[in-house]
């Protein structure tokens, strides 16, 4: 394990953009940097009762699992069908989504696979992409075309719908409905904290110069379907957002190009985690849930904050 004080590797520290972001970061408090090895880390995800962090490394088809007791990082499923996003639902399950299979899955506690969602009005989905389950067990998970794009992290296909959008599993009937139409490449998703909004990304601008590169904010109805709004909640300052997470407060740690970016609930952009690779997911975790794990290209990244996973 190697601990990357400030200047001990270019780009990394903190930049406080807003007094408030000062509070965040705990004195002493230094990056480290846990394993390197991937060619492109996403998805974390955090199993409190195993204190073991769960993510993927889509182009290497494996997904990988940190022990926080012991400090090792082994192989957790190979080959694991490209999958990118993962979460843990109420009931402590895996649920993934997979690039090659073009499906959302959930890993029961005996190692089986469960398929949640694999078409939509009998159309095979593009390549789900981030997911995240409601408190009524819903699971609502984006559905960009990246895994079809080409051979790199999933299967080189055409896509079936057309387009690319947000859809939500209802937990009693396994129907998959859509929820939003409007997005050119939905990314990462979050409920706030009282889940009353739903923050998604727009990374439109990987294929597109003048595409999207925000994350915007919806209202969801008492119902937890209904989502109204959908105004830009922030516009990405150093490359685009990807995968993000909330705090207890509501404020947002999200990725970017030059590290880790923390937004306060009114959409200011507080300070950044700088880091020498671009970040693709973070994670909260540990046992106060106050550690921060960020996937960085190759490399897995942790810092303890002061703040609480929501």
């Amino acid at each position: 394990m190697a601990t990357l004080p400030f200047g001990f590797l270019e780009g990394t520290g903190f930049e406080q953009l807003d007094p408030r972001f000062k509070g965040c970061i705990p004195g002493p408090e230094r990056v480290q940097r846990l394993w390197t090895g991937a060619r492109w880390c996403e998805g974390p995800a955090w199993f409190a009762a195993h204190r073991m962090l769960v993510w993927s490394d889509i182009p290497n088809n494996r997904m990988l699992r940190f022990d926080e007791v012991n400090g090792t990082v082994g192989t957790f499923r190979e080959p694991s069908d490209n999958t990118n996003g993962n979460t843990v639902d109420r009931q402590g399950r895996l649920v993934s989504c997979e690039h090659l299979t073009r499906r959302v899955t959930r890993t029961e506690h005996d190692g089986t696979v469960t398929v949640l969602a694999s078409h939509w009005k009998g159309k095979r989905l593009n390549s789900p992409n981030d997911v995240v389950v409601h408190s009524d067990g819903a699971v609502w998970f984006t559905d960009p075309s990246y895994g079809i794009l080409s051979d790199y992290e999933g299967l080189k296909a055409d896509s079936e719908i057309g387009a690319c959008h947000v859809y939500r599993i209802d937990p009693q009937s396994g129907e998959v409905e859509l929820m939003a139409d409007d997005f050119v490449k939905p990314n990462g998703l979050a409920f706030s904290p009282d889940e009353s909004l739903l923050y998604i990304a727009d990374t439109g601008a990987s294929h597109a110069a003048d595409g999207p590169r925000h994350i915007r904010k919806f209202k969801l109805g008492a119902d937890g379907r209904a989502l109204s709004g959908g105004e830009v909640f922030a516009e990405c300052t150093s490359g685009m957002f990807d995968g993000f997470r909330l705090d207890t407060e509501g404020r947002i740690w999200t990725s970017a190009l030059d590290g880790v970016h923390a937004y306060h609930p009114d959409g200011t952009l507080l300070g950044k985690i700088l880091l020498p690779e671009r970040v693709a997911n973070v994670c909260f975790g540990g046992p106060k849930r106050n550690r921060l794990f960020i996937c960085a290209t190759t490399s897995l990244y942790a810092i303890t904050l002061n703040a609480k996973g929501a």
